[in-house]
């Protein structure tokens, strides 16, 4: 499919197949063209090449009552300026059931309550639209939605104008709706929540599809800083055991083999800043499992990870093996302690003796001074 607007190509080759019970989620900068996307898949906008199809309809042939009948949308802008009580703004949602005279019965006014309390909306069902806050207003355009009771959903940022709270539970709500057989597409720009309730990730930028699949395989630093022009670290979400995205600008800075001494937090967010820039990470000693190893692990391309087991001492074996990284490495970079002082006997200051160029940093380093320094250090 392509979609131009005069002289300016929007999209072009994007090519998706959505399945029953699936829920998607569009991701990608400003202006990659997924609202386009979703605008042409409720026949808003003709492509320009291609088609679109509905149940195996292409929409250009389908009445614009039918093609309501099989997708709903719920859009950014609301353009809601009348003075419509929330009940009847979720009531527009049955209007391609109705006939020009009919009015409601009792079927829609069953499906208007269920998708309120859906949304949670019903408690100011006798509000006026121009009086509710934009969180509110874009639960009330989700119940009319629901309401429209279609087989597909398309959803642009459903969650940019919600709370927490509402936010995971509009993300919810729709994860529930795709497991129970309807098709749904989320244009979102929180990555994290993306990978946590969707299927499948469509990545665009430029107008066109850079990535296409599960979360797992799809978010990757390489992906988001081909799309989003930016450096990001990709770990796993604990609590979820999801993909959990963390974005920094980028540096362009010249990739070094880096050795990082420290355990913990601290040197976990080390390890995952120098990833992030592109550096070549190893780590030790650490105890198994410790903070820092699994960042290193996180960090991928195999990144080499000097561990003992937790609470055991750091023998020699373990010890001549990070002494070998910090030695080939192009820096060290010690968090915290003085790790340049080489009367040390300890591991930490026998490892950085092995080291040619050793950077210390405080354990609260900030990722801009810690890019720096390894920049200075290998200059």
């Amino acid at each position: 499919m392509a979609v131009s607007f005069g002289d300016l190509e929007a999209v072009s080759g994007v090519d998706l197949t959505v399945e029953p019970g699936t829920l998607v989620a569009l991701v990608g900068p400003n202006g990659a063209g997924k609202t386009t996307v979703l605008r042409a898949m409720t026949g808003a906008i003709e492509p320009d090449d291609g088609t679109v199809r509905l149940d195996g309809d292409a929409t250009s042939g389908l009445s614009a009552r039918e093609v309501a009948r099989r997708v709903a949308s719920v859009p950014q802008e609301t353009g809601l300026s009348f003075d419509f009580r929330v009940r009847h703004v979720v009531e527009m949602g049955r209007t391609p059931y109705l006939g020009r005279f009919d009015g409601h019965g009792a079927e829609d006014a069953a499906a208007v309550d269920e998708a309120m309390a859906a949304a949670g909306v019903e408690r100011f069902a006798d509000r006026s639209i121009t009086e509710v806050s934009g969180g509110e207003r874009q639960r009330v355009l989700l119940a009319r939605a629901l309401a429209q009771e279609t087989p597909t959903l398309l959803l642009d940022e459903p969650t940019a104008s919600l709370d927490v709270n509402h936010a995971v539970a509009t993300m919810e709500l729709v994860r529930d709706i795709a497991d129970d057989g309807r098709a749904a597409v989320a244009a979102i720009h929180d990555l994290d929540m993306a990978a946590r309730y969707c299927d499948r990730i469509v990545v665009l930028a430029g107008g066109r599809v850079r990535a296409d699949g599960p979360p797992a395989d799809v978010l990757d630093a390489e992906a988001v800083r081909d799309a989003f022009d930016a450096e990001a670290f990709v770990g796993r979400n604990l609590a979820t055991g999801t993909p959990a995205v963390t974005a920094f600008p980028r540096s362009d800075a010249d990739p070094r083999r880096v050795h990082v001494v420290g355990t913990g937090p601290d040197a976990a967010r080390v390890v995952a800043r120098l990833a992030a820039a592109g550096h070549a990470v190893s780590l030790g000693v650490v105890p198994e499992g410790d903070a820092a190893a699994v960042a290193a692990a996180n960090a991928g391309a195999g990144a080499r990870v000097v561990t003992v087991p937790p609470f055991a001492g750091v023998t020699d074996e373990p010890l001549a093996a990070a002494r070998e990284l910090a030695a080939s490495a192009d820096v060290t970079v010690v968090v915290g302690g003085n790790g340049t002082d080489r009367d040390r006997t300890d591991a930490r200051g026998r490892i950085a003796d092995a080291a040619e160029r050793v950077v210390t940093v405080p354990d609260d380093v900030d990722g801009e001074d810690l890019l720096a320094a390894v920049a200075d250090a290998t200059a």
